[in-house]
């Protein structure tokens, strides 16, 4: 299972990649492999504004539908169109291709209630 060290992670096996004011955000390997194939993904609008750790939109797969949910605050600026026609790359790409959004912080001391990759590693572990 892959742990990148340049991420923040949340015990919801959200990811988390930070550039200053900025926000790529993405489920964890861990969590699509537990999810099986990955068929619809349905993302909050660009414009809301999210609340850390609310929920901000579902996946799907063939085994299971699991709510999503923010690791930090802030306002939606994009959202992966391609996953409406390809939501396996969640599968194939969990930290490249298959990013779910990208917000512009609110509050960037929330980093602060996340995890390191080491402390993520022993949750997903066990």
């Amino acid at each position: 299972m892959a742990v990148p060290e340049d991420l923040l992670y949340s015990k919801e096996h959200e990811w988390v990649r930070l550039d200053g004011d900025s926000a790529t955000i993405g489920i964890t390997d861990y969590a699509q492999n537990a999810l099986g194939d990955i068929v619809y993904v349905e993302l909050p609008r660009v414009g809301a504004k999210i609340e850390q750790f609310g929920n901000v939109g579902v996946i799907e797969s063939v085994k299971a539908v699991s709510d999503l949910f923010t690791p930090m605050s802030g306002e939606v600026v994009a959202i992966n169109d391609g996953l409406e026609n390809d939501p396996a790359a969640v599968n194939r790409e969990p930290y490249g291709a298959g990013w779910l959004l990208k917000l512009h912080l609110s509050k960037p001391d929330e980093r602060n209630n996340l995890l390191a990759p080491a402390e993520y590693d022993k949750i997903a572990a066990e």
